[in-house]
């Protein structure tokens, strides 16, 4: 087995600590231990093994977020990320098929490809507001459909699915048998303050997975779950026995506290969201004289947004160019293997974000310069 590489990561790993302005992120401004553990003393923390599918205290809170769930039902892992990849790891053979919402985070997508697996598209429409060709989705799905991958609130677009929508997917997955896998990481960073409908409950084949790194800020301290049937969290805890094992104790402690304050960590993060999303809602309209011109569909959700711009250079070009002479870091649509368009994450602190969108415009106008020099 050979693991394609994950480009995207690869990229904001290897710079995002290297620039002077980063909107790579998907996530608002992080929170401080001392924000997050306010007065709660953490000094009689045991810093021995936890439980390695997630302390009883832990997955007792996570329950309580999906009325009907179990703490059997439940595997804590490091990050949404092992979650998807776990997930994949324990449904997937080589040769089932996957249909996959995209654009979407390419991390679940390379993984169940590298495992062997046919990955075939189902898409958001840009041109519809990223709404879902649920046309395209029933077409799609075969015999061999193994699992069906939802990311809602979506990345890079903030697009949320509808629940008409949700439940065309559902009956889809029903009629296939396939695994439902909802990347729920996102809900909870909601524009309106009103949080999305889950998937969890709709369908038995559910793997749910979200954590505490994007709606609760809190990307430092890996914190993951999916949610799923008591044999599927097994099988999936027998495979994270071969991988991280456990969470450390200090992440398992302040992951409870988390949950036991999400609705104040929650507003924290929509009042960042809804402060910043107007500064890049300006910024587009600005460009309506601009020698590039921009255009998006509004985000419902998430501190990201999916902006595209009018010119033909390749987006990591742009990126690379942005990088190598503002430093600056983007990421752009080929990360998503598409182009034409710039993930801006605009969760960073407001003088960031301002001066980052500030020195995207300057670098489009030089680039439309050069190219009309160029003609």
């Amino acid at each position: 087995m050979k693991f394609e590489p994950f480009v995207m990561e690869r990229c904001l790993c290897r710079w995002e600590n290297t620039v002077d302005w980063n909107i790579s992120e998907s996530g608002v401004h992080p929170m401080t231990l001392a924000e997050l553990a306010g007065d709660v003393d953490l000094g009689d923390t045991l810093l021995g093994y936890t439980q390695s599918n997630g302390t009883i205290p832990l997955r007792e809170r996570i329950a309580a977020l999906y009325p009907g769930s179990t703490v059997d039902q439940i595997l804590v892992t490091t990050g949404t990320a092992e979650a998807n990849f776990l997930s994949a790891l324990t449904t997937l053979s080589p040769g089932d098929e996957v249909v996959a919402m995209v654009p979407n985070y390419m991390q679940l997508i390379g993984a169940c490809r590298s495992l062997g697996a046919r990955v075939i598209p189902f898409p958001l429409v840009e041109a519809d507001g990223w709404r879902p060709d649920l046309d395209a989705l029933e077409a799609a799905v075969s015999p061999r459909t193994r699992m069906i991958a939802i990311c809602n609130p979506n990345n890079p677009s903030g697009a949320v699915l509808t629940e008409d929508e949700m439940n065309r997917i559902v009956e889809v997955a029903e009629r296939s048998g396939a695994w439902l896998l909802s990347d729920e990481v996102y809900r909870g960073a909601e524009v309106s303050g009103e949080e999305c409908p889950t998937f969890w409950g709709r369908t038995s084949k559910i793997l749910l997975n979200a954590g505490l790194s994007k709606a609760f800020g809190l990307p430092g301290l890996r914190v993951g779950w999916t949610v799923t049937t008591e044999a599927k969290a097994t099988e999936l805890w027998g495979h994270r026995d071969y991988s991280s094992l456990a969470l450390s104790a200090m992440s398992d402690r302040l992951a409870q506290i988390a949950l036991d304050k999400r609705p104040q960590i929650l507003e924290r993060t929509r009042s960042i969201i809804r402060r910043q999303l107007p500064i890049v809602e300006r910024w587009i309209a600005s460009h309506a004289g601009h020698p590039v011109r921009l255009r998006w569909t509004r985000p419902l959700a998430g501190a990201i947004a999916a902006v595209r711009y009018d010119h033909p250079i390749r987006s990591e070009d742009l990126i690379e160019r942005l990088r190598i002479e503002r430093s600056l870091l983007v990421v752009p649509a080929q990360h998503f293997e598409m182009d034409g368009f710039l993930r801006i994450g605009f969760g960073a602190e407001p003088h960031v974000l301002e001066t980052a969108l500030s020195i995207i415009s300057e670098t489009l106008a030089e680039v439309a310069q050069e190219t009309a020099v160029a003609a």
